[in-house]
Order: structure tokens, then sequence, then C-alpha cells
């Protein structure tokens, strides 16, 4: 049997956590020896989880560097911008590099990223989790199979949730694009990385975006209503209340996401909740925050064969991140409502349901990506222990590419014109 594959985590929050309990279910294919995190109770707390050694953990991955490599792997999980510098110098190091998506916040430090991991010759997987997720995975089958013949246009709309949004992108991390990143990159390069993946190779032309921030602005704030939800007479008739977002689910005894996340200091409970809301940003009105990334956008492509494709991101919806796809080929059309796919033939006029196994081992079932962490996590631990570059899904020159489109649509959005895409997408306007 092959040695277990080391890996050290930068970036104790939750998505380290997350993909680091693989550790605790493979000990025979994953250890954690090392953690850089500078938040204290973070890094103890994954510390004492996995017994990393004293002189393995590093409030700042910079110490890593400056010593000889100790582990095969490093799992960043940074905030979006800091994704790049660590990225670039561990990969130089040769540790082989799981890096949380989006790879960075401009085109430019992306592009470093793939070119100093096949500089250095290590493997890169970026977390486009959606690739990994079972019955996703399914809907690619199936193209390469044939059932549907040529595609001839995708239809793609993700749900981002009413409370989601309200959490991540009003009051949370990836509310202000200075801080964080737009939102087209931070939320959905997931799924812009699915239609290009599902053009199979097409070359996209061109592209448009159209999309602002609406509804959660100053101008919409009630009357009477106060800077702070615990604090505001009128928090009962708001959907968006942190009372009702947070406190009113930790009272029930879940202390999960997105409860899980606003306690930097300490265990999610009624008390300190209760002092979160009172003091840090999760309690703020979302009236009143200093979020600027859009709400609402819609990406409009044509690829290569007369293949065209349309995206949706809507924070306005009751399911969270269920994403609904329609893919209508010459022989067929494929549906997929976030639980199953369906497939319409037109020949036989018949219809076929496919789905496919979710069950995994642990909790990684039970977050936001439902399965699709642990198959992430799980391909990559096995292309490192094989030496095998194949098992990984979301590869460096692919999602590089799936990035520029990204890019290329935020700024025909900004811009409010076509962008007429280079060898791939360089954003060419016209």
């Amino acid at each position: 049997m092959p040695s277990p594959v080391d890996v050290i985590v930068v970036g104790a929050g939750n998505r380290g956590e997350n993909y680091s309990g693989y550790a605790v279910i493979y000990p025979d294919r994953m250890r954690v020896v090392g953690i850089a995190d500078p938040r204290d109770f973070a890094r103890k707390k994954l510390q004492a989880h996995h017994k990393v050694a004293d002189q393995n953990t590093f409030n700042d991955w910079r110490s890593i560097v400056e010593r000889e490599k100790f582990a095969d792997a490093v799992l960043i999980c940074t905030p979006d911008r800091l994704h790049k510098d660590p990225a670039v110098a561990l990969a130089k190091k040769g540790y082989h590099v799981l890096l949380e998506k989006p790879m960075a916040v401009t085109e430019e430090d992306c592009t470093e990223i793939v070119e100093t991991c096949i500089q250095s010759g290590v493997m890169l997987t970026v977390c486009h989790v959606l690739r990994y997720d079972p019955v996703i995975h399914k809907i690619k089958v199936l193209i390469d199979s044939g059932v549907i013949g040529d595609v001839i246009h995708i239809q793609h709309i993700e749900p981002v949730g009413f409370y989601h949004f309200a959490h991540s992108f009003v009051r949370g991390n990836w509310r202000n694009e200075a801080e964080s990143s737009f939102a087209l990159l931070a939320k959905s390069c997931h799924d812009l990385d699915l239609i290009h993946h599902w053009a199979g190779g097409r070359r996209c032309l061109k592209v448009s975006s159209f999309g602002s921030l609406s509804h959660f602005t100053k101008e919409n704030k009630p009357a009477n209503a106060a800077n702070r939800c615990l604090d505001c007479p009128v928090e009962g008739d708001c959907a968006y209340s942190a009372k009702k977002i947070y406190l009113d689910r930790v009272k029930r005894g879940n202390d999960g996401w997105p409860v899980s996340v606003i306690c930097q200091n300490s265990v999610p409970d009624i008390e300190s909740v209760t002092e979160a809301l009172r003091t840090g940003p999760y309690g703020r009105c979302v009236y009143e925050c200093d979020n600027d990334v859009c709400s609402n956008q819609v990406v409009a492509m044509e690829f290569e064969g007369g293949l065209t494709a349309a995206f949706t991101m809507v924070a306005f919806t009751e399911e969270i991140c269920k994403r609904r796809t329609s893919i209508h080929g010459s022989k067929g059309e494929l549906s997929y409502d976030g639980h199953e796919i369906k497939v319409f033939d037109f020949l036989t006029n018949r219809t076929a349901k496919h789905t496919a196994d979710t069950r995994v081992p642990g909790n990684f079932g039970k977050g936001g990506h439902g399965s699709a962490d642990y198959h992430l996590i799980d391909s990559f631990i096995a292309a490192v222990m094989n030496k095998d570059p194949t098992l990984i899904r979301s590869g460096p020159k692919e999602t590089l590419a799936s990035h520029k489109l990204v890019f290329a649509a935020e700024r025909a959005r900004l811009e409010n014109r076509v962008m007429i895409c280079g060898n791939p997408c360089d954003g060419e306007s016209r």
C-alpha cells in the first residue's frame, strides 16, 4: 500500500476544516501534518483535531516556505484575495496544490498560478466542486455518450437563496468587491466553468452580460428600522433579519452553516451568537452594509459551432444553490432540476430519468455542497497518491480558460459591450 498523502492546511476556516476531515475518515490515505492560519482559535482547533505538532503550526503561511518541504501537498483555503501568493510560493517549493475557487481575483494572477504549477511540475486542483457532484457529473457523461446528439443550447440558472445571499454577499466575506471579488467570480465561476465543461472543448467566441445590485441598498431600508437587527423594532417583519437567520437557528440546536462561521473566536452558542450579532458584521441591517456586488446577473455566450449558452444568477430564491439546467441537443433534451436528470428522446418521444449515488462517508454529505466536497478531495488525494493528474476533473488549463470567460463576462457588463474572445477568451472588445 502507498504511504498516506501528507498535507498542510493553509486557512483553517470552514473549507479547510471540511476538506481536512478526509484524514479522519481515511488516515491511511491522508494525514494533516501542518496548519497555517493567523487566527488562534481556528488554528488550534484544527491542530487539536488532527494532533499536529506545534512546530508544524504557523500563523503565517510564509513560514512554511522558509522550511524544508515536509509534506506532499497543500490545501489553500484562504480568502479569495489571499490565494495567489501562497499558491505560487508553495508550488515553487514542490507542493501539489488544492486551491479554493476562484483561483485568484485577477486574470493575471490566475495565469501566474497555472504557469507556476506547470513549470514546477506539480498538480493543481481548483475547487470547482460542482464537477465532482455525482449527479452533475452524470450530465457530462450523458452529453459525451451522445444521447442528446450535438449540443445546441445550454440554459443554466443558479438560485443563490435569499438568506444565503444576505449572509455571504451583503453582510459577509464576499459583500464588497474591493475586499473580495465581484459576485460572478466569487459565486458563479462554478457555473461558467460547468458551461465551458459541457461545451466540450469548443471555444467561446463572444460574451455579453448584464446585472446590478438590487434591493439591498439604503434606499430600501424600512421606515423606523435600526442599524442592527437585535435593536430593530421592525425586525419581525424582515425576511433578512439576522435574528431569524442566526439566533433562532442556534436556539433550535442548529449550529451548522451559516451559524458556524459568524463566531470567530468561540464555538457558536446562544451567548456567542448574540454577541456576534451585537458587535460583528452579521448583525447589521442588510440595508446599511457596505455591499456593492451584483444580486442578479445574466451572461450570454456563443461558442464555436453555433452553440449558445445563457446563465442567470439571482439572489431572491427559496432554493439555495440548487442549480437548474436545460441542455438542448439535436437528438434530445436534457433537464436537471437540482435533484434528478431527465432526458427526452426526440425519436422515441420517451423520457428517461437518471441519477447517481450521492452517499458518502462521514459528515461530508451534510455541507452545502452535498457529496461533491468528498469526491473533490478524494480525487485530489488519489491523483497525488498515484501520481496521476488525469484523476483531477478541474485541472489547470481548462480551469484557467473558464476563469478567463468569467473575467470577460464581467468586462462586458461593466463596459456595456459584447466581448470578442481570443484564444481562449482574452476579452477583446467590440
